[in-house]
């Protein structure tokens, strides 16, 4: 997989969210960068208040987030978070809610 400049990339959020959300992880930039998606996820958890979730959308070429994301949640997050696979996309995508506590 190729790495993208993280200079020439959006972020996924660029603000703190106080309500549920959900973060696009789906975007071309991530097809390829597997490591820039979950780095993207990891700031979309820390940038959501406690009582809420995000629902993280992840590229489909990457996979079931089983086998890549969800250990590094289980790694960095600590107890204060958890999280739950929700379904696969139409478009191959797949969504999972990490809920702030």
């Amino acid at each position: 997989m190729s790495e993208t400049a993280t200079d020439d990339v959006d972020p996924v959020t660029d603000t703190f969210h106080d309500g549920s959300w959900s973060a696009n992880l789906e975007r071309d930039q991530y097809a390829d960068d597997r490591e820039l998606l979950v780095e993207h996820a990891l700031d979309a958890v820390e940038r959501t208040a406690s009582g809420v979730h995000v629902n993280l959308v992840t590229h489909g070429t990457h996979g079931h987030p089983e086998t890549y994301l969800y250990p590094v949640l289980d790694e960095e997050l600590g107890e204060e978070f958890s999280y739950e696979y929700v379904e696969r996309c139409g478009c191959g995508g797949h969504v999972s809610r990490v809920h702030v506590a």
